[in-house]
């Protein structure tokens, strides 16, 4: 499959910014062009309404270079012939009088679009959170567990954007992501939980479908708390997945047992939880 990027599937255009995407089966790529003086802080923030850029972008810069800052402070220049891989939370600005000019194959649905707000879907939430971080923390000290954490990271970022998950947040060592399919997210988590393990950590997720409300880049609604609990129920290595999440699984061959019902903290009822089974995911990776 090829496409040409003069004719595109979507055309974004902002001021002093073209992108033109082109859509190869589930991957996004986009050519990027961004004008000398262009900013994210000036042109893209009013229309994301995020105070830094929430998108995870790699791709290849191709000419001209730019300013890379990330919320902790630390910068860097993307110069022309780099590849480059830019977490969420950043800003960015063209630096030169030469335009930037990038191919990307990450971080390119919804980029310098405007938010969703107050939009009510019907999404899959998954939430992750490591195993006793805090004794790991402890046993490593700051700068190994800050460097473990960071490696965990990024390789939850990569394993997002392979299974077309979007970064809502991270809770500390955890994350809470949104997917528009329920098995995209079953086998998301479980890359997650195996690349975890392959990195001598444990983690635990809960998956739940149902409304949400997106809100400038964040979610709200029931459907956010019923995972949070969810997740809590879950042991070491577990993913533990809501019956209601397991209604669209119909087909997708993965194997899931039954793990009870539990009440869930503020929520009315009993509540049915799946266990997905070790290696019925990750088999078929």
């Amino acid at each position: 499959m090829s496409k040409s990027f003069d004719e595109p599937d979507e055309v974004v255009t902002q001021p002093l910014v073209s992108v033109q995407v082109v859509v190869l089966g589930e991957v996004y790529v986009s050519r990027q062009v961004h004008q000398p003086g262009w900013s994210w802080s000036e042109h893209v923030q009013p229309v994301a309404g995020t105070a830094t850029c929430q998108h995870h972008h790699q791709g290849v810069a191709l000419s001209g270079q730019v300013e890379i800052q990330m919320d902790g402070g630390a910068r860097r220049i993307v110069h022309a012939g780099e590849a480059f891989d830019i977490p969420p939370g950043h800003l960015s600005r063209v630096v030169g009088d030469e335009p930037y000019v990038t191919i990307e194959f990450a971080g390119v649905r919804g980029w310098a679009k405007p938010p969703e707000s107050g939009e009510r879907v019907v999404a899959t939430l998954l939430m992750t959170d490591i195993v006793g971080s805090t004794d790991l923390a402890v046993r490593l000290g700051d700068a190994a567990w800050k460097e473990v954490l960071a490696g965990h990271g990024d390789r939850v970022r990569r394993q997002l954007d392979r299974y077309r998950g979007l970064d809502v947040t991270t809770t500390g060592d955890g994350f809470l992501a949104l997917f528009d399919g329920a098995a995209r997210a079953v086998h998301c988590a479980a890359a997650i939980r195996e690349h975890a393990q392959h990195d001598g950590l444990q983690i635990r997720a809960g998956i739940h479908s149902g409304e949400v409300e997106r809100q400038a880049g964040n979610v709200r609604g029931i459907a956010v708390h019923a995972v949070s609990r969810i997740a809590a129920l879950a042991q070491p290595g577990e993913v533990l997945v809501s019956a209601p999440a397991v209604g669209l699984l119909e087909g997708s061959d993965l194997e899931l047992e039954d793990a009870g019902e539990y009440e869930l903290k503020g929520l009315p009822g009993r509540r049915r939880v799946y266990r997905l089974a070790q290696g019925s995911a990750e088999d078929r990776q």
